[in-house]
């Protein structure tokens, strides 16, 4: 199907399936990589997140989920609608912070998406 990518089953404490299958990607890289993928940025309305998808170096799909402003701006404006404590994100120091004005701008646009 369009756009469906199975993680092959990875029991997790009981549970029949896991993330444990994926790996983590850092936000420098997926800048670097998704646009140079098959499928350019996704967005999942469901869950309110991009993704892309891409072929690896030997013909295997690959499907990569991340966060990016937008998703994490939306997510904040849930948390304070909701009168809710707060927000975080995984892995902040996985975000791009090298001296280039592209990822200084990313980079400064992830930190503000959390206070909205």
């Amino acid at each position: 199907q369009d756009h469906v990518c199975s993680l092959p089953k990875v029991p997790f404490r009981g549970a029949p399936c896991s993330d444990a299958a994926g790996s983590q990607v850092p936000y420098a890289a997926i800048m670097k990589q998704v646009n140079s993928s098959l499928s350019g940025v996704l967005w999942d309305e469901m869950q309110k997140a991009p993704f892309y998808e891409y072929k690896d170096s030997v013909g295997q799909f690959h499907q990569v989920w991340f966060d990016d402003p937008h998703s994490i701006s939306l997510k904040a404006a849930y948390v304070k609608s909701r009168g809710l404590r707060g927000i975080g994100m995984w892995n902040g120091n996985s975000l791009d912070y090298s001296r280039e004005s592209a990822a200084e701008q990313q980079t400064r646009a992830m930190w503000q998406a959390l206070t909205p």
